[in-house]
């Protein structure tokens, strides 16, 4: 259909002055005028989005929204403060208050649009920098915190691949420890690695640049995380729409947000240094006895509800003397590969602790056979018997093991530990290199795998 417009005619150098966009449209959502300052809010001369469909403008997140307001105003609901987002032709994205009505008469829609894109980024930038302060101190991980980190800058930006890249400059290593990026729609290749190194050793942002009418804008985005030490890595976003890509304005929010959470990162880095020293044998890595003690109190309170669990206590047979012969730098690397060879003959959800000196215990959680666990043993005993190399000497060791149950041989961590420690001195009675069940006594007998 056609519409008279001259009525706006006497107006239109006025009305081409506001800031605002005047916009009619028709029932089908088609422009059929917009004023002057459609230019600077949606990037468009106003002869271009003539006959456009408005709805193909708005942003794909807003459209069902949009749509629901669209049939409140033509069912004569006036609107004045309804927001929503809209692409911009250089695929920017610009956040907008409309206030619209109906013209039953006219059989159009008359609605004005503000730009409010600055105000979304201030209030984005304040809701962001207290959600990273936040998560810095809820998060339980650094996983965790990567993963809410992703969230919040989501909210701001286009987000949906992410990536944390973190940075050693005194090594030149680069690692990944968050990375959700496909190269499904890049519209060119990327390194993501040189990438990430050339931002973090320059301390600049980096773009990936795409070409588009209006000039250069941008599908990658890297962001260097600085802190008070320096850069300690990279923070990547990459568009996923076609038509989308990064402006300068969504830089400067990224930019704004980098430096709280690399303030983020670093905090929960020192409290898992921290953990991990308090809860972590210095020397091989494994749980040491405190966490150890932690892992045992939580497996018997799931066993109470009808389980199983087996402890393993171990000590090496001839440590003292390879200790004593090979000196102690390389008793601390063989302890180091004992640990490490334990580890590997494990389930992911079993632990291995260092209680001190050559002794160590395993925690074999959830288990309902009594050959399952021999099998572990057998398997412990198996692989701690190879040869060792530390350096050009060579070693050879043994191990004895005491092996106790849940709740066979007791319900507290004091009594498995004992009853443990009793059967692995018997296993060294038998000359060692073996392992030795706890006995059940005739009160315990009905408790047994």
């Amino acid at each position: 259909m056609t519409i008279d417009i001259d009525g706006f005619d006497a107006l239109s150098y006025y009305i081409d002055m506001l800031l605002d966009a005047i916009c009619v449209v028709e029932p089908d959502g088609h422009f059929l005028y917009v004023s002057a300052g459609s230019e600077r809010i949606f990037g468009y001369k106003p002869e271009e989005m003539i006959g456009l469909q408005m709805l193909e403008m708005v942003h794909p997140d807003d459209r069902s929204k949009t749509l629901s307001v669209v049939d409140e105003i033509m069912s004569g609901v006036a609107k004045v403060d309804f927001e929503n987002r809209y692409l911009r032709k250089d695929g920017s994205i610009v956040h907008l208050l409309w206030s619209a009505r109906w013209s039953e008469d006219d059989n159009i829609r008359v609605a004005v649009a503000r730009d409010i894109t600055a105000q979304k980024q201030v209030e984005a930038q304040q809701k962001a920098l207290f959600n990273i302060s936040e998560a810095a101190h809820t998060e339980d991980s650094l996983t965790s915190l990567y993963q809410r980190i992703h969230q919040i800058v989501a909210e701001f930006i286009p987000a949906k691949q992410f990536a944390i890249s973190l940075y050693d400059a005194a090594t030149g290593l680069l690692s990944f420890p968050y990375k959700q990026l496909t190269t499904q729609g890049t519209k060119q290749p990327l390194d993501i690695n040189a990438f990430c190194c050339s931002v973090s050793k320059q301390g600049l942002t980096q773009k990936q640049l795409t070409q588009n009418a209006e000039g250069d804008s941008c599908e990658w985005l890297g962001v260097p995380l600085k802190s008070q030490k320096g850069v300690i890595g990279t923070l990547v976003v990459k568009t996923d729409l076609p038509d989308q890509n990064y402006t300068h304005n969504d830089q400067e929010v990224l930019e704004f947000v980098s430096t709280q959470i690399a303030a983020a990162i670093e905090r929960k880095q020192m409290i898992e240094h921290l953990r991990q020293l308090a809860m972590y044998d210095k020397l091989t890595g494994v749980p040491n006895r405190q966490l150890f003690s932690d892992r045992i109190h939580q497996a018997i309170a799931m066993a109470r509800r009808g389980g199983h669990l087996a402890l393993l206590y171990l000590d090496l047979d001839t440590f003292k003397e390879a200790n004593d012969n090979l000196g102690h730098e390389a008793g601390d690397q063989l302890l180091k590969q004992v640990a490490q060879r334990l580890r590997g003959c494990l389930r992911e959800a079993d632990t291995v602790a260092r209680l001190g000196g050559d002794e160590f215990v395993i925690l074999l959680d959830n288990v309902d056979r009594l050959d399952m666990v021999q099998e572990v043993a057998d398997k412990v005993l198996l692989t701690l018997a190879a040869p060792y190399q530390v350096d050009t000497m060579k070693a050879e060791m043994s191990a004895s093991i005491g092996i106790s149950f849940y709740p066979d041989n007791g319900e507290t961590e004091r009594d498995l530990l004992k009853r443990a420690d009793d059967a692995m001195y018997e296993a060294k009675r038998q000359g060692g290199n073996c392992y030795s069940l706890a006995k059940v006594t005739q009160n315990e007998a009905a408790n047994t795998l």
